[in-house]
């Protein structure tokens, strides 16, 4: 969507607020020894108490609340009872839903205790990439060019990004124009980010994969060449300079 008044502006602030807290309490709730549906009851909670309702669920009939994938997962977990959190797992949260007739999407990648895995470095990148692309996207810009920006800095620290996954605008409903906005350079893309427009811009770095294939379940996304993902998003809204960031108090990055 594209802000053109106040009421919309309040309205994706207040969707955006419901996300951000839910995903950050989420981040703080996770415990080795728990299950991932114990982990999505919590959220739905936390979303109910704002009033908003979840937007996969909404949207597509997705069986939970929140997707949270583990390990090997890259994205659109299932939430499961027999899915039991483990020290030193890697973790994304991806928590969007609709307050109001608004929208909001936010999701990060977070390592469970200690890193005996050795998946911090992968979280880092990702966090990396998504801070250098915020601080360059403006209205005028071209989407290619962010997302070439993006695969740039993944390679810079040794990663790859997945290709048939990115951000989409948001608003009104889950996915809008623009849709696609991609971890690379497509060199045939010459859309431009437009001023007061509204986007979740997220991250897809990888170790060993270029691309995400669904599993038999239906939802759950793993590599095609295996390995690990991080993800991380925010919703924001495109000005002439710096990005208003919607989604900000989930604090991914400050982390």
């Amino acid at each position: 969507m594209s802000i053109s008044r106040e009421s919309e502006l309040t309205g994706m602030q207040k969707a955006s607020e419901a996300v951000a807290y839910t995903l950050r309490k989420m981040t703080g709730y996770a415990r080795p020894g728990m299950t991932t549906k114990e982990l999505d009851d919590y959220g739905a909670e936390i979303l109910s108490g704002f009033g908003a309702r979840s937007a996969p669920f909404l949207t597509y009939g997705f069986p939970g609340h929140t997707c949270i994938s583990v390990g090997g997962e890259f994205c659109h977990g299932i939430p499961s009872a027999s899915r039991v959190l483990q020290e030193g797992d890697l973790i994304n949260i991806d928590v969007s839903a609709e307050l109001n007739g608004y929208w909001a999407d936010n999701g990060g990648s977070f390592v469970l205790g200690r890193d005996i895995n050795r998946h911090q470095k992968l979280v880092d990148a990702s966090k990396a990439v998504l801070k250098k692309a915020l601080e360059n996207i403006r209205g005028g810009i071209r989407i290619s060019e962010i997302g070439h920006l993006m695969e740039t800095e993944a390679k810079k620290r040794g990663y790859k990004v997945i290709k048939n996954l990115g951000g989409h605008g948001i608003g009104r409903s889950l996915h809008e124009e623009p849709v696609d906005l991609l971890n690379y350079k497509d060199k045939f893309d010459r859309r431009r980010f437009r001023k007061n427009s509204v986007v979740a811009l997220e991250t897809f770095i990888a170790t060993t994969s270029t691309y995400a294939d669904t599993l038999a379940d239906g939802w759950t996304m793993t590599g095609n060449r295996g390995g690990f993902m991080a993800q991380h998003e925010h919703t924001i809204v495109i000005t002439d300079g710096k990005p208003l960031i919607l989604t900000e108090k989930n604090g991914i990055l400050n982390e």
